[in-house]
């Protein structure tokens, strides 16, 4: 059976991008793959967070990993940093990354020039760290947003790196997982990138969010001049707020505002409108969920540490063969 590994940090509430770019893969390969699904609260730290906010932020989104539908019984669900062999891993892996590649990492050059007070080593070495988490359990596929992809080649070439140094096939080439032949990247509201936690103001629309907040948002989502001529092509905003109906919405509420565009006589507020109330009967479920959820405190504890368990198990096979390998095996131990 494949195994299947992909996290999500703990920086904030989960929005529709991670669900649809993410989560909502990790419901379908339960049932016939071998899943590690993690809170990434160790990536987390690059940006200084908070201690007791950081803390919170992890308890808050294993609560929304499992509203979400995802099922302890069937995944091994756990948090990044009770997992010590990972940070045992990201050490080894360390020697075979090169100062050059990871300078040229995208999300590396980007954090650096919005953040350019910010610039630490956790930073620039965040590929080698994903690399420790996808190659510990030596996991075969990864459910990734189109922003990671560049991340995952990294982490196969660390893997081919690491096999053709000590002459074994050890590491296996983790490969994107995904079912439409096509990652999911969802637009944000601000017209144009992804919807992400740390974008502007009003970018993201949260599954615990309010449903007066969601629709305030929605109402502000930036638009462009109405089409003049039949069939136009769509300018950006515009293919995002259809995009995000696509997610949400019934074939025939999409069909009927494509024909609106197309004929020209669209009117981008009753298509806001009808994009809200979708999202807001989307995230209901899950929002009563979450809140139920975090209320049981010692439930969560009790699924954290059996996925600890489960995903150390796993870990210390991994870290065994590498130290092995690398000629780190203790003679005295």
């Amino acid at each position: 059976m494949e195994k299947v590994l992909s996290g999500i940090r703990p920086t904030g509430y989960l929005h529709l991008g991670n669900y649809f770019g993410a989560v909502k893969n990790f419901l379908a390969l339960q049932d016939n793959h071998e899943c590690f699904f993690f809170v990434a609260n160790l990536h987390a730290l690059t940006t200084h967070p908070d201690p007791l906010s950081l803390s919170s932020s992890v308890k808050s989104v294993l609560a929304e990993y499992l509203a979400c539908g995802l099922d302890p019984e069937k995944s091994t669900i756990y948090i990044q940093s009770d997992v010590p062999e990972i940070s045992e891993l990201y050490t080894l892996l360390n020697s075979l990354a090169y100062k050059g590649e990871l300078e040229k990492c995208t999300s590396f050059k980007e954090k650096i020039r919005k953040h350019e007070e910010n610039i630490n080593a956790g930073l620039l070495t965040y590929p080698v760290l994903m690399a420790a988490d996808i190659l510990i359990h030596r996991a075969h596929k990864v459910p990734v947003g189109k922003d990671q992809e560049q991340h995952l080649e990294m982490t196969r070439n660390f893997a081919v790196r690491f096999n053709h140094r000590y002459g074994v096939d050890f590491f296996p080439e983790p490969q994107a997982f995904n079912f439409s032949q096509q990652l999911v990247k969802v637009p944000g509201l601000d017209g144009s990138g992804k919807m992400g936690k740390s974008e502007a103001e009003g970018n993201a629309l949260f599954l615990r969010e309010s449903n007066e907040s969601i629709i305030n948002k929605i109402k502000k989502a930036k638009t462009a001049p109405s089409p003049t001529e039949p069939n136009s092509v769509k300018p950006i905003e515009i293919e995002n707020l259809f995009m995000l109906m696509g997610l949400v919405s019934s074939k025939e509420t999409i069909q009927y505002f494509e024909d609106k565009y197309n004929d020209c006589s669209i009117q981008y507020g009753p298509l806001k409108m009808q994009l809200a109330e979708d999202i807001v009967k989307f995230a209901l479920p899950i929002k009563e969920k979450i809140v139920d959820l975090e209320k049981n405190t010692d439930l969560l504890g009790k699924i954290a540490k059996l996925g600890a368990e489960k995903a150390r198990e796993s870990a210390n096979e991994t870290i065994k063969g590498v130290k092995n390998l690398m000629g780190l095996k203790s003679i005295w131990l």
